[in-house]
């Protein structure tokens, strides 16, 4: 069963405290816990990380490299010889070599630590992404039926591209640049006077109150423009993947056209987004060039007055700029980090997205022994208030084959969704062996059970392959006897690649009847112990469906079978005929017993002949 961690829309919550909501979820794939291999020694990488990053600061802290600059500047005036200078020089570069610029992002202990912080990286965006991945799997159908496939791609591409970085940018940038603005001030207070402090410490608050404020209200840009981003590239897959009706109707220029106004919208947000940001960073600027220049006017007076040296006024200025650097990267990471959440938005959505079929707490196995199917009462809607089903009851001893036919929407598809659990019952039980399938596991259920869909849609890969998925472990002679069973072997073997040929996106290669057929040497290589048809041979000729009538026969003999039919030929010598109408069970019963009673099976027996005698003619 599939734990959720719940977490509110980050759309709805003020973005601190969605940041905060989001970070918690990350953390868990950040240090890796339980008996993963390699957990220790990433956790030791972790630890590692942590404590380079308490020494660059501890360097900071305790040396800092303005100190050296001014110890050099005063010697060099003072006419100071050589050897007297080396030590200051050497300590100097030492710290240089340690630190590296201002912003700590070239120097030894900080390129040090963002290449051990790799695997970490990579171990927190690989456990995102197949979580990720393994619950848009564990959702219901209901949702699958309804969500936009392009939008959903997308929100996950951006999701988890954003999350490669975000922690870094946190733990390593934005609380290392907040530890140096409080040294900073500390230092200058105590140092040079009062006033150096609260001028850092004025500019400070300036600078970051200016940024979190504006990037807050730049925030709904970037989400503006996320939407737009989402709207023009579900509108290109929606196209893409419906091709052939656009040349069908060659509406070419149309598609480019409401492709070119979806860019165009977005474009109109990303401007916004973009302005705003040039906005952002001329106010930052003029904030640090306004604490620039009043500490360096009050610096300078000083050292005119006598009151300082000359390696002050360089000790003033070496520092502040050490400081700003980081300042600078504090509004970068911080913009960063926000517009990271908001691009994570859409693909937080989707993990905290409610499951809809969960196993129960006390799931079991499902064991078939017989294959006895039993439907008791069963009512079930799509929509609360229109129901499919109206208290279905009906039994499937087992190796029976049983056929549900009936009009378009009496719920003969429902039923075959139903016994494969992809919706839950409003009420009524379906048993398997007497087990009801609602308490018992889904992926176990599933393996117990073949299916042949009306709509087959294939994998882009080899036939060999799209058969082999049903049974992953099975032999290259166990597929083409498969093959053989669904009357496709011959077929394979006259493509130039035979059983290695690629079938395209969606199965677009091979015709309707082919990969109704390779749908059927899957579910036949599965042997499984319930077989459920949906219109199984509804795209193949006349000759190849006596072919694989035969095949299925065989297949089925002593093999429980539910079979969704519309053509009532393929459906004479089931042991029993169910006919649905307005999701009850308006008759049933052998052919001929169904053709004696003259109702609905005989008046849709009688008009399906007419038209076969008139396609005759």
């Amino acid at each position: 069963m599939l734990t959720l961690v719940q977490v509110p829309s980050p759309a709805s919550l003020p973005s601190w405290q969605g940041i905060r909501s989001n970070v918690r979820l990350l953390l868990p794939y950040v240090w890796p816990r339980g008996p993963a291999r390699g957990s220790v020694c990433l956790q030791g990488l972790v630890l590692l990380c942590v404590g380079l990053l308490v020494t660059e600061r501890l360097v900071n802290v305790l040396v800092p490299p303005g100190v050296y600059s001014k110890n050099i500047v005063n010697d060099l005036s003072a006419g100071s010889n050589w050897t007297s200078l080396v030590a200051s020089v050497c300590i100097y570069t030492l710290l240089k070599f340690l630190q590296g610029g201002g912003a700590g992002t070239s120097g030894f202990i900080s390129n040090l630590r963002q290449f051990l912080w790799i695997k970490v990286q990579q171990f927190t965006s690989r456990g995102v992404q197949v979580r990720l991945f393994s619950h848009l799997h564990a959702l219901s159908l209901r949702w699958h039926l309804d969500r936009k496939t392009g939008d959903v791609l997308r929100s996950v591409d951006r999701g988890t591209s954003s999350i490669n970085n975000l922690l870094s940018y946190i733990l390593f940038s934005i609380l290392p640049t907040i530890c140096d603005i409080f040294i900073a001030i500390v230092y200058f207070s105590s140092y040079f006077s009062l006033w150096f402090g609260l001028v850092v410490l004025v500019c400070m608050v300036l600078y970051l109150t200016c940024t979190i404020l504006m990037t807050e209200w730049r925030t709904k840009y970037r989400r503006e423009m996320n939407i737009q981003d989402n709207n023009a590239k579900t509108r290109a897959v929606d196209s893409l993947l419906n091709f052939e009706t656009v040349k069908y109707y060659s509406a070419e220029k149309y598609e480019a056209h409401c492709f070119e106004k979806a860019i165009l919208r977005f474009q109109q947000c990303e401007w916004k987004s973009s302005a705003t940001l040039a906005l952002l960073n001329q106010t930052q600027n003029v904030i640090i060039g306004s604490g620039l220049l009043a500490g360096s006017l009050l610096c300078a007076h000083l050292v005119s007055e006598g009151q300082f040296q000359v390696g002050d006024y360089v000790l003033f200025g070496t520092y502040i700029i050490q400081l700003y650097t980081p300042l600078n990267w504090f509004g970068t990471y911080y913009r960063l980090i926000q517009s990271a959440f908001v691009d994570m938005e859409n693909m937080l959505d989707l993990l905290t997205e409610q499951v809809e079929v969960q196993d129960a707490a006390e799931a079991q196995d499902l064991h078939v022994t017989a294959g006895r199917v039993d439907f008791e009462k069963v009512c079930f809607s799509y929509v609360p208030g229109l129901e499919v089903l109206k208290e279905v009851t009906f039994a499937v001893e087992p190796g029976q084959t049983v056929a549900l036919v009936g009009p378009s929407g009496s719920g003969k598809s429902s039923i075959l969704r139903l016994l494969f659990r992809f919706y839950d019952l409003r009420s009524g039980s379906i048993r398997i062996d007497g087990q009801d399938i609602s308490k018992v596991y889904q992926s176990s259920l599933r393996g117990c059970i073949g299916v042949v869909p009306q709509d087959t849609v294939l994998f882009n890969d080899t036939i060999g392959n799209n058969i082999r998925y049903s049974r992953i472990t099975a032999t290259q002679q166990e597929v083409e006897q498969a093959a053989s069973a669904a009357d496709i072997h011959s077929r394979i073997l006259e493509l130039p690649q035979g059983y290695e040929t690629e079938v395209g996106e969606r199965g677009l290669k091979l015709s309707g009847g082919e990969k109704q057929r390779v749908a059927i040497a899957r579910t036949i290589l599965m042997q499984p112990q319930i077989i459920l048809l949906d219109e199984a041979i509804s795209s193949l000729d006349t000759q190849t469906e006596r072919n694989i009538q035969t095949s299925l026969a065989k297949i089925c003999s002593h093999r429980t079978t539910i079979v969704v039919a519309h053509r009532l030929s393929t459906i004479v010598e089931a042991d029993q005929i169910l006919v649905l109408h307005a999701g009850q069970i308006a008759e049933r019963g052998r052919h001929e017993e169904l053709l004696t009673q003259a109702g609905l099976y005989a008046a849709m027996w009688t008009k399906q002949q007419r038209t076969l005698q008139t396609d005759s003619k």
